[in-house]
């Protein structure tokens, strides 16, 4: 029984070394690139800022993957978990400096029509995004930039899963009635 859990204890590590090695981590790379650098660019406000912090959570990643661990997430989970941490870290760091945040640049979209209606939209949720708690923005930034599971986001954020699940059922309700309130103010 005794070599038995000795097996199964070292899979884990074994099995975290083989899931990301360099095939993986450039898989991972085009898969996730785009969603790490909008969610790193919601929590700094800038471009640049968050370019150099998808940079340093792919290599920061990239340095660890020996020590993921399947158990504990998946590897997709664990770069949201860092870019959070080095994001924090930058925002951190600007305060110290004291330094003032730059807006979002907008995306460019086809249609002019559509442009429209999308940029509307989109800084409706912006507005609503800001009027949240930090604590609830962030789970609602981590769910759909990172596209985390409730189980992912709980480990991210070092919570319980029920909990992440509650904390992401109020903040979006939340958020909800925030853009529903914008719009009415918007047409009155």
């Amino acid at each position: 029984m005794n070599s038995h859990l000795s097996s199964t204890e070292q899979r884990p590590a074994s099995v975290a070394q083989e899931s990301l090695d360099r095939s993986a981590f450039e898989r991972l790379f085009r898969e996730c690139a785009a969603d790490v650098h909008g969610y790193a660019i919601s929590l700094l406000g800038d471009r640049a800022g968050a370019e150099d912090v998808t940079a340093l959570a792919f290599e920061r990643l990239y340095r660890s993957r020996a020590r993921l661990d399947r158990s504990r997430g998946t590897p997709r989970a664990w770069l949201f978990g860092i870019v959070r941490n080095a994001a924090l870290d930058e925002l951190r760091r600007r305060r110290r400096r004291s330094l003032g945040s730059h807006g979002a640049e907008p995306v460019e979209v086809g249609e002019p029509s559509q442009a429209i209606e999308q940029a509307e939209r989109r800084a409706t949720v912006q507005a609503a995004l800001l009027e949240l708690s930090p604590r609830e923005r962030e789970v609602v930034l981590l769910k759909f930039h990172g596209q985390l599971t409730n189980g992912e986001l709980a480990r991210v954020l070092g919570i319980s899963e029920s909990n992440a699940g509650t904390r992401l059922h109020r903040a979006l309700a939340s958020l909800r009635q925030t853009c529903a309130g914008l719009d009415r103010e918007e047409v009155a």
